[in-house]
């Protein structure tokens, strides 16, 4: 969603509706930001190798998609009219990768759709496909008028890339009797330069494209009538010390594109939010130009209470609305398109809402941070503390699940991905001089994410144990990870 006014320059070079046209505006370096897994191979070789060093900008690319329900599947049902023969598509379940990739092993010829990203594959025999969502707004200057975003930007790779003859992309919009307005082609961006090529076919709610080379590729539509999305209502609470209430209120489209960058963009806020679980799905298509007003009852501050509604996929500011409230108490939100004053979307809110068991944690940690801190030991104190906690049984009375051993915290180090800093200040707790210190020391990057996870175990003391890393990394590690720990619990 964005607020007329905030479009992007729309001075890029334009890209033929009719023909393939490559351009290197904004595409230099940036094909895929991560390697492949051991043993897979991209066809497009002008991907660009991973490094310790990669951007944090660089990393956010390749985060896992938001999604509204626990199961991990589309927030977005289809509606009456975008009910197809997906049903028929033989559903997959993807492993999630560390670095937000996902993979498949599809184990031999078929049509098979991932039930996390929608994304739809054609494959002529057994193959491992990875792939990750990208954001638009990366390469915006590749789109120019009059084509327009129509669904996720994906990056895909494959260990036999001939094997993957077609990709079927999910797009964004409620076409009902209106799709023979409609062309869409596929945006492939390479680290030459990016082309549009031929979509080869479009459904009700996907774009099938033949596969030429992988790389990121995405859908883009160009429309002569009116386009209408399919809408979601996303909202965020203010986490502080206030008694009052305030609210981020996003609207956006079923593009998970769109929808991980507004996740980026609550987790860079200078203020700390906390998702509230409403159900997203507007009862009313969202429409380009069409105007919207949020009420709260009872009143609230708004700001603004009106928005002109254009999707924002292309815009790295994702505009929102603001609610503000004196009193903490029950209130209803409701999204009115003011042409109609028909009711888009609707949520009562109560305080249950967003006092849940995560916040509360913060809360105590907040309360209990007056105690002094301990000084911090050296590496070698370290060792010494560990190695008197191993020889009485791994625990301050020797009874319980033992704490993890060296050996088991170097094999946790292996496995941890690029984003392992963050990992360790987001859920082991550690500071950022912490890490800064530890990488003075020691220059081998597996043996400073030992460091950090040894001073977590110290600092842990009994509870240093595999279930209790696990539960502290939670969804941030990936599937073999998750089996090693598992695996050490189970040796207890």
């Amino acid at each position: 969603m964005s607020v007329r006014g905030q479009e992007p320059d729309s001075g890029a070079e334009s890209l033929s509706s009719d023909e393939k046209e490559v351009t290197s505006s904004g595409t230099e370096g940036e094909g895929s930001a991560e390697e492949p897994p051991a043993g897979e191979g991209s066809s497009d070789s002008s991907s660009s190798s991973s490094s310790e060093d990669e951007s944090d900008e660089e990393q956010e690319e390749k985060e896992s998609p938001p999604h509204c329900n626990e199961s991990g599947g589309s927030c977005l049902p289809s509606c009456e009219h975008c009910r197809n023969e997906n049903d028929q598509k033989e559903q997959v379940t993807p492993r999630r990768l560390a670095g937000g990739q996902f993979m498949v092993h599809l184990e031999g010829e078929g049509t098979y759709q991932c039930s996390v990203t929608g994304l739809i594959f054609e494959v002529t025999s057994s193959v491992k496909i990875t792939y990750s969502l990208l954001s638009w707004s990366k390469y915006a200057k590749l789109v120019a008028k009059p084509w327009i975003v129509g669904g996720p930007l994906f990056d895909v790779r494959c260990d036999s890339a001939p094997a993957l003859t077609s990709l079927q992309f999910p797009h964004s919009l409620c076409l009902a009797e209106h799709g023979a307005g409609m062309a869409f082609k596929v945006l492939h961006v390479t680290g030459g330069g990016a082309a549009m090529e031929p979509s080869a076919a479009f459904s009700a709610s996907h774009v099938r494209w033949v596969v030429s080379s992988l790389s990121p590729v995405g859908p883009l539509l160009q429309s002569l009538e009116p386009v209408r999305y399919h809408g979601a209502v996303i909202l965020y609470k203010a986490v502080d010390e206030h008694p009052s209430l305030s609210f981020r209120v996003y609207v956006a489209t079923n593009n998970d594109s769109f929808i991980k960058d507004i996740t980026k963009a609550v987790k860079h806020s200078n203020k700390k939010f906390v998702k509230i679980d409403k159900p997203p799905v507007c009862l009313k298509l969202l429409q380009n130009g069409k105007r919207y007003r949020l009420v709260c009852e009872p009143e609230a501050e708004i700001t603004p209470e009106e928005i002109e509604f254009v999707d924002g996929s292309l815009l790295k500011l994702k505009s929102y609305i603001e609610v503000y409230l004196e009193k903490p108490d029950e209130f209803t939100l409701t999204l009115v398109e003011l042409d109609s004053d028909e009711t888009v979307w609707k949520a009562k809110l109560r305080e249950r809402d967003w006092i849940h068991y995560d916040q509360n944690k913060n809360e105590q940690k907040r309360s209990t941070g007056v105690k002094k801190r301990k000084p911090a030991l050296s590496i070698l104190e370290e060792e010494e503390l560990h190695s008197k906690k191993q020889k009485i049984g791994g625990t301050a009375d020797g009874l319980g699940p033992p704490v993890l051993t060296d050996q088991q915290l170097l094999a946790v180090a292996k496995q941890l991905g690029r984003q392992w800093r963050e990992i360790a200040i987001e859920c082991l707790e550690m500071e950022m001089k912490d890490i800064e210190d530890i990488k003075a020391m020691e220059e081998e990057v597996n043996m400073q994410k030992f460091l950090v996870l040894s001073r977590w175990r110290d600092r842990q003391q009994s509870s240093g144990t595999a279930a209790a890393l696990q539960r502290s990394l939670g969804d941030k590690v990936s599937y073999e990870l998750e089996q090693m720990l598992q695996a050490f619990s189970a040796q207890c």
